[in-house]
């Protein structure tokens, strides 16, 4: 039996780390966290345009591996807002194809949305205008691609957690 796949995807500061981490728990799914949160934290910057493949790769590879000790995988992000990040800020495409091949495997995305107070994170966070960008951006290329979601909105924690397992339980 193969692992399910659920993907939560957003732009900056939309909670899904913190959605991530609550359905984990909840499910007792395992986790697979936000390897470009790591990987800035380690280099103390952002990540450069030759260095993003290698960021997206990791995190599929990481995706990957859960999927062998796990049921069910909750995945803080996909290689798809590595590959989208990297259109918005180096006008580079060549990410995308892999990427949207990748989202395809998924069996659920939840799709963040960007309704929550905008925080600052270090070097992490743009403000709420690029945010809304990245969000038009997700959108428009799940749409364009046939890539089905649920949105996820709402200021509460506990509201988003329950439209999360809501979504988890539908069929198909």
């Amino acid at each position: 039996m193969s692992a399910r796949i659920v993907a939560l995807l957003g732009a900056e500061c939309t909670g899904k780390s913190t959605l991530a981490e609550a359905l984990a728990a909840r499910c007792k799914a395992g986790l697979v966290a936000e390897y470009l949160r790591e990987w800035c934290a380690a280099q103390g910057r952002t990540p450069q345009q030759q260095e993003q493949a290698a960021i997206a790769a990791e995190q599929a590879t990481r995706i990957e591996a859960a999927t062998r000790r796990h049921e069910l995988v909750i995945c803080d992000t996909t290689p798809l807002i590595t590959a989208l990040c990297s259109e918005h800020y180096f006008g580079d495409t060549s990410l995308t194809a892999e990427a949207l091949a990748f989202q395809r495997r998924c069996d659920l995305t939840l799709l963040c949305a960007p309704d929550l107070p905008w925080e600052a994170d270090g070097f992490l966070r743009d403000g709420p205008e690029v945010r809304a960008r990245i969000d038009a951006r997700i959108r428009t290329t799940l749409a364009q691609h046939g890539l089905p979601w649920v949105d996820i909105r709402g200021d509460s924690d506990g509201d988003r957690l329950a439209q999360a397992l809501q979504a988890l339980r539908r069929p198909g």
